[in-house]
């Protein structure tokens, strides 16, 4: 097993690695920036190292100061977390170079997975459904143009090197094509250093479904279900649930098959999450992308699975086979996550970073909360707005639904605000308890949701 790992992230999924980390017998390193010198995972670790100013490209993102902090340290491990370096290849390569294990798949593997053009082709070749769609990378507008033309609007122009909705650009006809191709290319270079894009047929309305994965150096491959992440805004998770409702059984098995493949396609070693669109007839389904490191909302699959999913990572990245089977995998139950975010959804989502003044967090059975946070931590301007993650598991989904509403009642967070009004009207939603929501659902109902929390907030204010 690793003897000490360094965890190049922060927040709440340091927190998560840190304690399974410590569960294994495992020391910690702790790397963060001047901005999180109180932050809990800095306090909590075995040793801390600050790698420099609060700006992520000065800190979290200085793979040097990174790697540097390991050596010195005596680490012989490195979790990337979710984010940044997490799905960096050449970050990857020089963790190997200098005898460092990462803790996730090879850089080559990373390069595969994530050119977006290139996933797609493997994925056809080991019968995996993709979109129909450029074969490759788009040489030029027009050929933008001439690909649209043969599948047919609407269509979607994506970054390939993209990832977190970044890149991404609809067009519903040829008129909308310029414009979008040259907002994409834009994004795609200032986001991701590549301007790189490929096309692909817009499947409508359809549902968000992704399959865990787990695979080790001795070439077991397994599956641990699936989760439904169509409550979404601009291409960001806000509630996920495992597994996702009213799959068949024979639908289930076959994107859990095909996930499986996929991970084989591109020699996949570690955790990762094979992401699939299904249509509205929820019949077909087709691969979207594919995510070469551990989930936001891992917790759900470890809720429902009972499987340590940063443990076998661990696991995994010391050599050792997996713990469990394919045929050993169970799901029990139904569990859900809210992402808790720094944000005013009144203004536009605008984040709301500040000190937090009061803060009590649900309990109960059956209820997990991830986070950072204490009373008295500023949640810094710098990094992403997300402050907790609440999770909780239930019998059945109805029962799922009812504890999770009771759980955000509960939620108490004074400083700034969040999005939590707004997910609680949304558990309320006829569609939502229906659980026939698609990735559409945010976008057609946003707007009367917003609407009755403001005046639910006027009528408190006037009371």
């Amino acid at each position: 097993m690793l003897k000490r790992v360094l965890i190049a992230n922060r927040g709440e999924i340091a927190l998560r690695i840190f304690r399974a980390c410590r569960e294994c017998g495992m020391e910690t390193v702790a790397v963060y920036s001047e901005a999180d010198s109180e932050a809990l995972h800095v306090q909590l670790a075995t040793r801390s190292v600050c790698i420099g100013p609060a700006p992520a490209g000065e800190s979290y993102l200085n793979q040097e100061a990174v790697l540097e902090v390991a050596l010195s340290t005596g680490c012989d491990g490195i979790h990337p977390g979710y984010g940044f370096l997490s799905e960096n290849a050449d970050f990857a390569d020089a963790c190997k170079k200098a005898g460092l294990t990462f803790i996730g798949p090879s850089g080559e593997t990373i390069r595969m997975a994530g050119s977006k053009s290139s996933a797609r082709k493997r994925m056809r070749e080991a019968g995996v459904p993709v979109p129909p769609g450029a074969d490759g990378t788009l040489s030029s507008e027009a050929m933008a143009l001439e690909v649209a033309e043969r599948v047919g609007y609407p269509v979607l122009l994506k970054a390939s090197a993209g990832g977190g909705g970044r890149g991404i650009r609809r067009c519903d006809g040829p008129e909308q094509l310029p414009s979008a191709y040259a907002q994409a290319r834009a994004e795609a270079k200032a986001c991701f250093g590549n301007e790189e894009l490929y096309l692909e047929k817009l499947v409508l309305r359809p549902r968000h479904i992704e399959v865990q994965v787990l695979a080790d150096r001795h070439g077991n491959v397994i599956h641990l279900g699936d989760r439904d992440c169509s409550i979404q805004r601009r291409n960001q998770k806000l509630i996920e649930e495992a597994p996702a409702w009213g799959l068949s059984p024979a639908l289930r098995e076959k994107m859990g098959a095909a996930a499986v493949r996929a991970a084989r396609a591109v020699g996949y070693e570690n955790a990762g999450t094979v992401e699939f669109l299904l249509d509205q007839d929820g019949e077909q389904f087709y691969f979207m992308e594919m995510n070469t490191r551990i989930q936001v909302e891992h917790g759900i699959t470890e809720l429902v699975t009972g499987v340590d999913l940063v443990r076998e990572q661990l696991r995994i990245a010391s050599g050792l086979p997996l713990s469990l089977t394919q045929k050993e995998v169970t799901l029990s139950g139904c569990a859900m996550e809210c992402r808790i975010n720094a944000e005013n959804p009144q203004e536009n989502f605008r984040p709301d970073p500040g000190v937090v003044t009061f803060l009590h967090f649900p309990g109960g059975n059956g209820v997990r909360v991830d986070s950072c946070l204490y009373q008295g931590w500023e949640l810094s301007p710098y990094y992403d707005s997300l402050a907790a993650k609440l999770l909780v598991h239930g019998h059945t989904r109805l029962d799922a639904v009812k504890k999770m509403r009771r759980s955000l009642e509960e939620f108490t967070l004074e400083g700034f605000q969040t999005n939590g009004e707004l997910s609680y009207q949304i558990l309320y939603h006829p569609d939502f308890v229906r659980g026939c929501c698609t990735t559409a659902f945010l976008e057609e109902n946003l707007p009367a949701l917003l609407d009755f929390n403001r005046r639910l907030r006027e009528k408190e204010e006037s009371e």
